[in-house]
């Protein structure tokens, strides 16, 4: 008997996709540290996060789907990384990808497609957090070329413990 073989195919995030990006925002901030979020969010809550990254420009957001079935099987960003003139070249990134879609390489993926898109754009930085411990955040960041560059030492508290930021870098 034959399988199907779903393809994933990665694409600019749009309206279309604020119930299932917030939804899967949402598992992570309700179980997980991974995001220092604690409560989740409304599709209308988190609206202005989805219209600050529009299709073109340094503010991307890409959307990984199964293909036809159009499922998100997670997603990565581009976002200002300080709102001060100074830092508009330099951009914080982040990946998400739906629980059980790890192993698949959803991240690798979002993250290829990501960083081709901003290549044209006038990018000298990119800065990622991660949320202690995050094993295979930090080896998906160091593929990208991340290096460390510091950690906050409990800076968050989340489900009770002490949560520390690792940053990493990278130039574009």
């Amino acid at each position: 008997m034959p399988t199907e073989h779903t393809e994933v195919q990665v694409r600019p995030g749009g309206e279309g996709d604020l119930t299932a990006l917030t939804d899967l925002y949402n598992h992570y901030a309700r179980e997980t540290a991974v995001t220092f979020d604690t409560s989740p969010f409304t599709p209308e809550g988190r609206r202005p996060w989805l219209l600050s990254h529009p299709v073109d420009g340094p503010y991307r957001l890409m959307v990984a789907t199964d293909g036809g079935a159009g499922g998100v099987l997670g997603y990565a960003t581009s976002s200002p990384f300080h709102p001060k003139p100074a830092y508009a070249t330099s951009v914080e990134t982040t990946v998400h990808v739906a629980p059980g879609a790890g192993r698949r390489g959803i991240g690798t993926l979002l993250y290829t497609a990501l960083f081709e898109a901003l290549e044209a754009e006038d990018l000298h930085r990119a800065s990622a957090g991660i949320a202690r411990p995050n094993d295979a955040s930090a080896r998906l960041h160091e593929r990208f070329g991340f290096r460390h560059v510091g950690t906050h030492r409990e800076v968050g508290r989340k489900f009770g413990r002490w949560r520390d930021a690792a940053w990493y870098e990278k130039e574009l």
